[in-house]
């Protein structure tokens, strides 16, 4: 990563990716991705981004915690605009961080990126109005595989509003505790990048 230092999250092969700053005085240029910065991230095999998304979400939108049925998508995240609490979650079955996640505060005054390995579950929580989150993702968009973990699991304990009534879609209202999960063999087998 061209000597920037990459913080390794409580969520084994999730990074936090310091991006390259070049200010001046108009403002700040940030490249985002250029593969060969990228080949050397956890999985197999090495993360190349095949789709983009972008989402632009009001204050207190949550979304998530959305991961791969098939564990083969490693995602790349960005906050060009706003600001977001990122979250990672492993719900890998096998995995030695199994249920556990972290943080990473998103935002363009603090360039970061955030790397969710195959079969790690993301989330995250838009702190302002017309805060974006800018997605790459490493295979095409397959909506059979898609599928979540409730982001309000009390079991997770996820730092999500719950004095106010946090704006969710049904289909994350709606998706499983992650024992649930587990118990109904919906999640991805650890090691994902195998």
């Amino acid at each position: 990563m061209d000597g920037r230092e990459t913080r390794e999250l409580a969520v084994t092969g999730a990074l936090e990716i310091p991006l390259p700053v070049f200010p001046d005085q108009r403002g700040l240029f940030c490249p985002l991705y250029e593969e060969p910065d990228f080949a050397e991230l956890p999985g197999s095999p090495p993360f190349r981004a095949v789709r983009s998304g972008l989402s632009v979400n009001h204050a207190n939108v949550v979304r998530g915690v959305h991961y791969s049925g098939t564990a083969n998508t490693a995602k790349l995240l960005f906050c060009p605009a706003g600001e977001a609490l990122d979250l990672v979650v492993d719900v890998r079955e096998g995995s030695p961080t199994f249920g556990c996640w972290d943080s990473v505060r998103l935002s363009p005054n603090r360039p970061r990126a955030v790397y969710c390995p195959p079969g790690v579950g993301h989330a995250f929580v838009s702190l302002v109005p017309d805060t974006v989150v800018l997605y790459l993702l490493s295979t095409p968009y397959r909506p059979e595989e898609e599928a979540a973990v409730s982001v309000l699991d009390p079991a997770l304990g996820l730092p999500v509003p719950r004095q106010s009534d946090p704006v969710l879609s049904d289909s994350d209202r709606a998706a499983p505790t992650l024992a649930e999960a587990l118990e109904r063999g919906l999640l991805p087998s650890y090691p994902a990048d195998r």
